[in-house]
């Protein structure tokens, strides 16, 4: 297992969580790779011929530098161009709730992955409601970590709304990881009612 290391990316919980999800020396496409740490992850400690797809130029600039294969591409329209079942896993890390149409892309990354690692910021946790709820204001957690007019984020979901979409799709849920504001890690099934409530980020492994 990846262990965390004294270096900014080896901190996030969330990419070691998803790391050792994935088995050594897969076929694995990152999408909305940002400036590649999970991929450099990846391919360091778990060996695997990785791809990389980014929207932003900068991204896949930064990837380029870090010596990682990546693309300029956008989730919502781009991943039609890859084959059925081209990859051992797809990942969508931090990314589905900023495209614009959540179940085509879930429906791609299902067709063009043996498995799929989705996460997403739960706008479900309880400190979200509160800032809604008592504030009064759009909330800013260590997940959201932008203000309403400048954030990426288009289609905010909870850990429930997830669950009522796979469930839709007859996706199968292999693996479902609820991460709270202090890095703690807790796997979860159904009912969902305290990983809804106390999931600040949510993780989940996939397959149809």
């Amino acid at each position: 297992m990846i262990k965390s290391k004294n270096s900014p990316d080896a901190k996030r919980s969330d990419l070691l969580l998803i790391a050792n999800m994935v088995t050594p020396g897969s076929r694995v496409l990152d999408v909305g790779c940002g400036d590649g740490a999970l991929l450099e992850m990846l391919s360091q400690e778990r060996q695997v011929d990785s791809r990389g797809m980014e929207i932003s130029q900068s991204g896949v600039n930064a990837c380029v530098a870090r010596g990682l294969s990546a693309i300029q591409g956008d989730a919502d329209i781009d991943l039609k161009t890859y084959p059925d079942k081209a990859f051992d896993y797809v990942i969508l890390s931090q990314t589905i709730q900023a495209t614009r149409n959540p179940k085509h892309v879930l429906e791609e990354l299902l067709r063009i992955g043996q498995r799929v690692i989705v996460s997403f910021p739960n706008f479900g946790y309880w400190r979200v409601r509160l800032a809604l709820g008592i504030g009064g204001h759009m909330p800013m957690t260590n997940a959201l970590t932008q203000p309403w007019y400048v954030t990426p984020n288009i289609h905010f979901c909870t850990v429930s709304d997830f669950l009522n979409l796979c469930d839709e799709m007859n996706v199968h849920i292999e693996k479902a990881y609820a991460l709270s504001r202090t890095d703690r890690i807790y796997p979860f099934g159904r009912p969902v009612l305290f990983a809804n409530l106390l999931a600040e980020e949510a993780i989940f492994l996939l397959s149809q």
